[in-house]
């Protein structure tokens, strides 16, 4: 029964993100925060259909437009409550997968009460660190941008010696969360994945602060 019913919201939620335009927090992003949560609740010993339903919604109020005062984890909580009434989940495993879903959100600060809620959280931060981190920090970055953004300072790119302003330059963002998210990873599987993430990551700013030696001194 399960297993029926994650599969049904697996293509659900697939339709409903079929024509969502923001490539930082499309369909793709759904599935690989699936299949992370997947892997990391295999080993942590986490309820797989708990996990894998919540990671299913965790952004399913991306795939709507959503009013500017309401938060997009408020709205995924309010159509995952639709679904899983649809599917008629027992309440505590209902109340559970929302909390997870509550739970994922940065910004909202709360604090997962659950084994199965920190996986979800840990699978959703994975995805942001990374070759694929970088990828998404790129387009949100562009997104989000005004027209007074700037991709990095250009005396001083990594803020060796400035205060960090990531609205300013999209660059700051690595110093201000990404390079922070390993910190707040909640299990050991999650932990693992993230330093070799964070280590590539920091890889690319040591290449990006060569290359731009490189152009000052041929200047």
């Amino acid at each position: 029964m399960e297993q029926q019913i994650l599969a049904s919201v697996y293509a659900e939620v697939q339709r409903r993100f079929a024509s969502v335009d923001d490539p930082a927090h499309d369909w793709a992003h759904i599935q690989r925060v699936y299949h992370l949560a997947l892997h990391i609740a295999g080993a942590e010993c986490a309820d797989r259909f708990i996990v894998g339903m919540a990671a299913l919604m965790h952004d399913l109020g991306q795939s709507v437009r959503v009013e500017s005062v309401q938060h997009h984890a408020d709205a995924s909580l309010t159509l995952a409550r639709e679904l899983l009434t649809t599917h008629q989940v027992a309440d505590d495993v209902r109340q559970a997968i929302l909390h997870a879903i509550a739970a994922h959100s940065f910004s909202r600060g709360i604090v997962p009460h659950t084994l199965e809620a920190c996986v979800v959280r840990d699978a959703d931060r994975l995805d942001g660190l990374g070759a694929i981190g970088i990828l998404r920090w790129a387009v949100t970055g562009t997104i989000r941008r005004t027209s007074q953004t700037r991709l990095y300072h250009p005396d001083d790119p990594l803020a060796i010696q400035r205060a960090l302003d990531d609205r300013a330059y999209m660059l700051d963002h690595f110093f201000t969360k990404l390079l922070k998210i390993g910190d707040t990873m909640t299990t050991a599987t999650g932990r693992a994945m993230a330093e070799r993430r964070i280590a590539f990551m920091r890889s690319y700013l040591d290449e990006l602060q060569w290359e731009l030696k490189q152009w000052e001194l041929n200047k």
